[in-house]
């Protein structure tokens, strides 16, 4: 049971580095998504730089790499703290994918395969509050309010106590991968980079204005053609 547990752990990490944003900005424009816009590896930029039509498939697949480990978990009768925790593996190998040398996405795609398996009246409840940031142009603090209220939501919703601990730890691998940002370098020691890393911590960027950090484009120097390692 517990090399079970261990194996399907690390199976759904090896799941979630699959970068299909990265791959499909390859195949159809042959570019490097780390090196435009936020420089995440995620649907929204794909949105951005890619085709707008491709955010789907692409987002279907990234919310795939969560369920698929979550409900083996379940159906391998390994218990619902298994099959969360292996749903969560997804979400850090997509946030921090060994096919990209440790860079990768948000994981808000991989959030809501989870909680479609271990919390089913989440996945509604985070969508719900992404659209809200969506329509008011900047979704990043508005997925940090689903996670901190979703405990709440399972008080009244009946929820599993496994849902408080799921989305803590949601909570923290989102904070963590703001604020690693892809290894972004920082500004000098000061203010400045005070405001930087509160920006990340909230709104998921280094600069004042949503539109321009998301729209950014590489300089012709830095368009990296580095190939990921995993296909």
């Amino acid at each position: 049971m517990v090399a079970q547990s261990v194996l399907l752990i690390v199976a759904g990490y090896l799941i979630g580095s699959i970068p299909a944003a990265y791959l499909v900005s390859r195949w159809f424009k042959r570019m490097d998504l780390r090196q435009y816009g936020s420089g995440t590896v995620s649907g929204s930029m794909v949105y951005e730089h890619v085709a707008q039509w491709a955010v789907i498939p692409v987002g279907l697949f990234d919310v795939f790499k969560a369920v698929l480990p979550a409900w083996l978990g379940l159906r391998l009768d390994l218990g619902l703290p298994v099959a969360t925790a292996a749903g969560l593996a997804a979400a850090a190998g997509h946030n921090w994918s060994v096919c990209l040398r440790f860079i990768g996405g948000r994981g808000l795609s991989c959030f809501l395969g989870v909680w479609l398996v271990v919390f089913p009246w989440g996945f509604p409840w985070m969508l719900a509050f992404l659209a809200v940031g969506w329509l008011l142009g900047d979704s990043a603090p508005w997925a940090l309010a689903s996670l901190v209220a979703m405990p709440l939501l399972a008080q009244v919703a009946d929820g599993s106590p496994v849902v408080a601990p799921a989305a803590g730890a949601m909570l923290l691998l989102t904070c963590a991968k703001r604020l690693e940002a892809n290894r972004r370098p920082l500004p000098p020691s000061g203010s400045e980079r005070r405001r930087v890393l509160l920006r990340r911590l909230i709104f998921d960027r280094d600069i004042a204005s949503h539109a321009d950090w998301i729209r950014r484009q590489p300089d012709q120097e830095s368009d990296s053609q580095i190939t990921p390692s995993c296909g």
